[in-house]
């Protein structure tokens, strides 16, 4: 597929997802059976990806797969779901990422990843795509990469693009640059409290840090810290504010890849 004009550009982990549904996890020792088991296209970034297919956006994808067959399924599989991949790197003697997840029957949910470091987006890597990112109306970074990948990823953003960065900082040598450069934060309540160091206890702990937060520069902060508690802050003034539509259709992206993990 050739990449059009403008499309929304995802950074972040692509791979390979196991799930395994269970009546019950089993306690040591003891087995049980799989009542289902699923083998899909997989990783926060290729899930927000196929999200935003879902809600009408051209989406391209910029992430590192392996040499493996595999990667040769996950590729077949991202396609398949309309997302672009001329952003996606081929890594040599590398295993692609393979994450599993165990849910049992009354929803609760283990997660095993097998992330191996070749997998990792690079500064070079982030180059290559340049050209992607350029031209993006809008860019997702998905912060499960290394800090100065994102922040390379950052740097190519064209000016006007809308940048959306969900999840914990990945390092605190990167964390102002990228509270600096995106217009739309987004956390859970464990990544929310890697931004400010501290727990946040209910809403006005959330609204109070995403408040903050936004004055760190984020325009926009969605927020949450459990079922009952979500806030989005938006800092008036300043830079022009986002599209609020665009915004929607991001948040609710990445809500549904959230769910789907």
């Amino acid at each position: 597929m050739t990449t059009p004009e403008g499309p929304v550009v995802v950074v972040g982990q692509v791979g390979r997802d196991l799930v395994l549904e269970v009546d019950r996890l089993p306690r040591g020792g003891r087995s049980t059976s799989v009542r289902r088991r699923q083998e899909l296209l997989g990783g926060k970034g290729a899930n927000q990806g196929v999200a935003l297919v879902q809600l009408g956006c051209p989406v391209a994808l910029v992430g590192v797969l392996g040499d493996d067959p595999a990667g040769d399924h996950v590729l077949a599989a991202a396609v398949a779901d309309g997302l672009y991949v001329a952003g996606l790197v081929r890594r040599p003697d590398t295993a692609t990422a393979l994450l599993v997840d165990l849910v049992e029957a009354a929803g609760s949910r283990r997660l095993l990843e097998d992330v191996p470091e070749g997998v990792l987006l690079t500064v070079a890597d982030v180059a290559a795509a340049g050209s992607l990112l350029d031209r993006a109306r809008a860019v997702v970074l998905q912060l499960q990469q290394p800090g100065g990948a994102l922040c390379a990823a950052l740097g190519h953003a064209a000016s006007g693009a809308l940048v959306v960065a969900d999840g914990a900082p990945p390092d605190e040598a990167s964390r102002d640059e990228l509270l600096g450069g995106v217009d739309v934060l987004r956390a859970d309540a464990a990544e929310a409290a890697m931004w400010v160091g501290s727990e946040l206890a209910g809403l006005d702990d959330v609204r109070a840090a995403a408040t903050e937060l936004c004055g760190a520069d984020p325009r926009t902060a969605a927020w949450e810290a459990g079922a009952a508690a979500a806030s989005t802050v938006a800092r008036p003034g300043g830079r022009p504010s986002p599209d609020p539509a665009a915004v929607a259709r991001l948040a609710t992206a990445a809500r549904r890849a959230t769910a789907g993990r």
